[in-house]
């Protein structure tokens, strides 16, 4: 028992200035701008964590530690390795101040998650084939609310085709976003949230909407409450498409969300053959063409994206078809064409002497 406790009391962080502390001996302050909130209370940070599953000996990369809250967690949860890649340099003297106090285990990147090479953060020795086991590598993230959803979305593309941290297997990911967000991104067929955010994350990963954090424990407070919601890639994703192509249909399809389902599978196409098409691939996908979006399941999205990807390989043109764009020639060639001055078909006669 001594032993166990021992081994324990190794991964916990010697005395430390409290996070609250390090804030006032750095001056810091959240940025409205940068949609910055701080999570001060440990036991919040550590209840994050533990929805990580378990990170003794785990390899971790965080996301936006800011003045180092969750930081702290995730190295008394006895992680190995944690790699935090922080964009604002006042945070750069905290985070260091936690690396002296665990040496060995933090690594400290100044860079921007959003260009930073995830596939190069890690040996290569921890990856995991796609079809065992999740990695021992997961991604933890008080998200700012202004990248959350550009973030995701980049890391999905990532989940399709196996690239940036997912060359190391199936990485899981257990991230903060507005409550509405995280609703979103976990919302069932036929509820009111279900949105494009739902089906992107849903055909490619299980997602799990896990607790709420009532805005008043941030700092500054948000006038928003935030979700941590956990993301497990699937082994086999419920669409077999690339996600340029999941994304263009899906997008297309919830633009009108109170609207039947076949107004934006319509704007997939030309305006000359929409008529036809439309019915085509509403026939092919043997989809009732009068659903609302949000009712749509996901094998019906895929039959929908399957007989799109039929008529794209028929119709090479179509994949690259933008109907905004078809819109605005329009409306330029209207302009242009009011624009012009009219012209006679014969010249005005030249003045005739007196």
């Amino acid at each position: 028992m001594m032993a166990a406790s021992g081994r324990l009391a190794c991964f916990r962080l010697p005395p430390l200035p409290s996070v609250g502390e390090l804030i006032k001996l750095y001056n810091l302050r959240a940025e409205k701008q940068l949609s910055q909130n701080f999570l001060l209370d440990l036991r919040l940070t550590d209840k994050i964590v533990r929805q990580a599953g378990g990170l003794r000996g785990a390899h971790v990369c965080e996301v936006g530690p800011g003045p180092g809250g969750l930081t702290r967690s995730i190295l008394n949860a006895g992680a190995a390795d944690l790699l935090v890649v922080e964009k604002d340099t006042r945070f750069i003297p905290g985070l260091k101040l936690l690396s002296e106090a665990a040496p060995g285990r933090l690594r400290l990147v100044h860079g921007d998650i959003l260009t930073y090479r995830l596939d190069r953060g890690f040996p290569p020795n921890i990856s995991k084939p796609w079809e065992g086991d999740p990695p021992d590598l997961h991604i933890i993230g008080n998200l700012p609310f202004s990248v959350s959803t550009h973030l995701i979305i980049k890391w999905l593309e990532n989940v399709s085709n196996r690239t940036g941290p997912f060359v190391y297997g199936r990485t899981r990911l257990t991230l903060t976003f507005q409550k509405e967000v995280a609703e979103r991104l976990t919302a069932s067929t036929g509820s009111k949230q279900r949105c494009r955010l739902s089906i992107m994350a849903q055909y490619l990963c299980t997602v799990h909407n896990c607790f709420t954090i009532p805005g008043r424990a941030f700092v500054p407070k948000p006038e928003v409450d935030v979700g941590v919601v956990r993301f497990t890639p699937l082994v086999q994703p419920q669409i077999q498409q690339p996600f340029q192509l999941v994304e263009k249909v899906v997008r297309n399809v919830f633009q009108f969300r109170r609207k039947h389902c076949h107004k934006g599978v319509e704007k997939l196409f030309p305006e000359a053959c929409r008529v036809e098409l439309t019915q085509e691939m509403m026939q092919k996908a043997d989809v009732d063409p009068i659903l609302r979006p949000t009712y749509l399941t996901i094998p019906q999205i895929r039959a929908l994206v399957d007989a799109y990807a039929h008529l794209c390989a028929h119709e090479p043109g179509l994949l690259n078809y933008e109907f905004r764009e078809e819109l605005r020639l329009k409306h330029i060639a209207r302009k242009r064409n009011t624009a012009s001055p009219t012209f006679t078909d014969t010249p005005e006669s030249p003045p005739q002497p007196r």
